[in-house]
C-alpha cells in the first residue's frame, strides 16, 4: 500500500520485553521483531511440576510473589542461535542465572512452591486464572483453567500494543488510580497524534499497523484485562479500581493483540501508521 493511503496513528513511546512470563521485564530502546514477537519476549516461563500448568500472576492467590521478581537478558538476543542467559533478581535482591545448575531449587525456595524454569512450551499450554468478584467480568470469584497461545508462553498473541490515549481516558474516569503502562504489560506503547482521544485501539481491530520502515502488525483482537492489572508492583499499589474502571467503561478491554505480518527492527520514536 502506498504512503498516500496510510493514516498517521502516532509514534512508539516505549518498548517492553518480558524474558520470563509474569516476572517484571525490561524497557528497551530498540528491538528486533519476528513472527514470534519482540526478540526474547516470554522466552522462558516457570512451570508447576505438580500439574504442568504455566506459573502466572493471573492466579495471585497461588503465585502472589511473581511481580517481586525481575528478569533481563545477560546480552541482547539475536535472531539466530541460542538465547542468551537470563538474570533474575529475586525478592531479596540476590541475583540468579538461568544457567546455574540449582536454578529450579533457588526459584522454588523464593516462591515457596516447587517450580521449574522452562524455555520450551508444551503444544497446548494452560494456566490458572483468578477472577475477582467484579461486575463486567466473564467469571466472578472463581479460578478457571485457561488455554493460552499454542506452543508458546504468550496469553493471547505474540504482540500486545497499548496507547497512551487509553491510559489517559482511564485516568480521567478514575483519577485516584495510577494508570501506568507497566500495569498492563504491553510490548509496544504508542502515543497518538494530537487530537486522538479515548480507546482508540478499538478502531484498529482488523487493520494493519506499519511501525518504522519495516515492521507490519495485523491487529487481531482487543486485549481483555485481568486481575494482574490490579496487583502491586514496585511503587504501584494494589488497586482493584484499575480493572473495575476498564470493566465499567470499556468491557474490561485495554489495548490490542497483534500478529506479525513482517518483522524487522523497531525503535522508540518510530512512526506508527494505519493502512
Amino acid at each position: 500500500m502506498s504512503n498516500e493511503t496510510q493514516i498517521n496513528a502516532g509514534s512508539v513511546v516505549s518498548l517492553w520485553r518480558y524474558p520470563v512470563k509474569s516476572m517484571m521485564g525490561e524497557e528497551l530502546n530498540a528491538s528486533g521483531v519476528t513472527e514470534r514477537g519482540l526478540l526474547g519476549d516470554r522466552a522462558y516461563a516457570l512451570v508447576d511440576p505438580s500439574d504442568g500448568k504455566i506459573v502466572t500472576a493471573k492466579n495471585p492467590r497461588k503465585w502472589n510473589r511473581m511481580f517481586d521478581f525481575r528478569a533481563a537478558f545477560s546480552e541482547p538476543p539475536g535472531e539466530a542461535g541460542k538465547l542468551p542467559s537470563v538474570r533474575i533478581i529475586l525478592p531479596d535482591g540476590s541475583i540468579a542465572s538461568s544457567t546455574q545448575r540449582d536454578i529450579n531449587q533457588v526459584l522454588s525456595q523464593a516462591l515457596g512452591r516447587q517450580v521449574t524454569l522452562e524455555n520450551s512450551a508444551p503444544a497446548q499450554p494452560e494456566l490458572e486464572e483468578y477472577w475477582p468478584d467484579m461486575d463486567g467480568l466473564t467469571h466472578r470469584e472463581t479460578v478457571t483453567d485457561e488455554a493460552i497461545f499454542p506452543g508458546a508462553f504468550f496469553d493471547g498473541a505474540v504482540i500486545h500494543l497499548l496507547t497512551t490515549a487509553t491510559l489517559d481516558r482511564l485516568r480521567e474516569l478514575y483519577p485516584h488510580g495510577r494508570f501506568e503502562a507497566r500495569r498492563f504489560r504491553p510490548n509496544i506503547v504508542v502515543t497518538p497524534d494530537s487530537g486522538q482521544q479515548g480507546f482508540i485501539e478499538n478502531d484498529w481491530i482488523g487493520e494493519t499497523l506499519c511501525i518504522g520502515d519495516e515492521v507490519r502488525i495485523k491487529i487481531t483482537r482487543p486485549c481483555a484485562r485481568c486481575v494482574m492489572t490490579t496487583l502491586p508492583q514496585g511503587d504501584l499499589p494494589n488497586d482493584p479500581g484499575i480493572l473495575r474502571t476498564a470493566a465499567q467503561h470499556n468491557q474490561a478491554l485495554a489495548g490490542v493483540y497483534g500478529a506479525v505480518l513482517r518483522g524487522g527492527a523497531i525503535r522508540r520514536g518510530d512512526p506508527v501508521k494505519v493502512e
